[in-house]
């Protein structure tokens, strides 16, 4: 072991409560890399398990849920390389002091999927989380130390990008390219996103980047939307001003040509009751993306007819591990486009972890906070 201890956050038994615990600080066996994080953010998805939202036997459940290490947002910088490792998953060389971050989730690399490179579609597909007693230890980014195992894919993060744009590259910004990625061409087209979080205002940029003629942002929280016309947004819709589902609907149908709807409409909300209403966005032959509903077990009524005119579902969850550079690459080239680092609206420390995702948590009424991170 190498000489030491770290700090790491663990989940309690009973929901929306950490505990801080200290374990020894491993030594990175062969093909391994031992990270000292810098600057973690709090998901969508922690705050769900925050909540005690996600069950056992829902994907990445058990790994999230009480007792284990929690968070997968990260940017660090390699404390210790194991043996053999010389280079990050591009090729770039890798040294000690140099920042990474990496894939949140494991394939099994041997199943059809993996076979063919989609490991995002990989049945067996893992989260990195584990019990905190478990060697070792430190498989969670709310921590002093994060362990990249053998294998994983990881990448060093261009010097001109700073922590706070970077923090939630393997998370919040990698789904949303690889899921815009996979609906195909954008050129010219209308774009409603539902929701303007840290996924939603990516997807404002990232469309705009990929060529959407008009995107439509849609919220609950004002200063959400004034921020997302800085990412990109041409119109935003506050549901206090539109409070009812049609009222929504008529108010995207008149905002785009001919009163046809949208070409796209993103989900990233997590709200099951959005499903229907963006369906009814969309123009004939239109397409619903559907990123943010993590939490199995929610039911809505739907009126299959209303896709008929060959509206297309299509649901999109994790991201091809190539997508990381990919993201790195448009945020170089986005640099004094789109500000980024308004997403860190609030930092927090490790030790107040509890007051970030009291803040954080929308639900329970927190209106200002963008995106909440933690610097150990």
């Amino acid at each position: 072991m190498a000489a030491g201890k770290g700090r790491l956050a663990v989940l309690r038994e009973e929901p929306r409560a950490f505990e801080i615990r200290e374990y020894p600080v491993p030594e990175p066996e062969p093909g391994a890399v031992l990270a000292r994080v810098t600057m973690a953010g709090v998901c969508g998805s922690d705050l769900h398990a925050w909540r005690g939202e996600l069950k056992s036997d829902a994907p990445w459940g058990a790994a999230q849920g009480s007792g284990t290490a929690q968070g997968h947002e990260m940017v660090g910088v390699v404390e210790r390389l194991g043996d053999g490792v010389t280079a990050d998953s591009s090729g770039n060389p890798l040294r000690e002091g140099d920042r990474v971050c990496h894939m949140i989730f494991a394939p099994c690399f041997h199943c059809p999927s993996c076979t063919r490179s989609t490991y995002s579609l990989c049945p067996n597909l893992r989260g990195l989380f584990r019990h905190p007693d478990e060697w070792p230890h430190f498989s969670g980014t709310f921590a002093d130390y994060y362990y990249v195992p053998p294998r994983h894919f990881i990448y060093r993060i261009p010097d001109s990008l700073p922590d706070q744009i970077v923090a939630s590259v393997n998370c919040a910004m990698a789904a949303t390219m690889d899921a815009l990625k996979g609906v195909g061409q954008l050129q010219g087209a209308t774009v409603v996103i539902l929701g303007m979080g840290g996924l939603g205002l990516s997807s404002a940029a990232i469309a705009k980047d990929m060529g959407a003629y008009q995107v439509i942002a849609v919220d609950r929280i004002a200063e959400r939307l004034a921020l997302a016309t800085e990412f990109g947004a041409d119109y935003t819709i506050r549901v206090a001003d539109f409070p009812a589902p049609a009222e929504r609907i008529d108010r995207v149908r008149e905002l785009t040509e001919l009163n046809a709807g949208a070409d796209l409409v993103v989900e990233v909300a997590g709200v099951a009751d959005l499903v229907p209403e963006g369906v009814a966005m969309l123009r004939d032959g239109g397409t619903l993306l559907e990123i943010g509903n993590v939490v199995p077990g929610q039911t809505i009524q739907f009126d299959p007819s209303t896709i008929r005119r060959r509206k297309k579902l299509i649901g999109s969850a994790g991201y091809d591990p190539s997508t990381i550079p990919m993201v790195l690459k448009f945020l170089e080239r986005t640099r004094n486009r789109y500000p980024f680092e308004k997403l860190c609206s609030h930092v927090f420390s490790l030790d107040q972890i509890d007051q970030a995702f009291e803040a954080a948590d929308w639900q329970g009424g927190g209106t200002d906070v963008i995106r909440a991170y933690l610097r150990p």
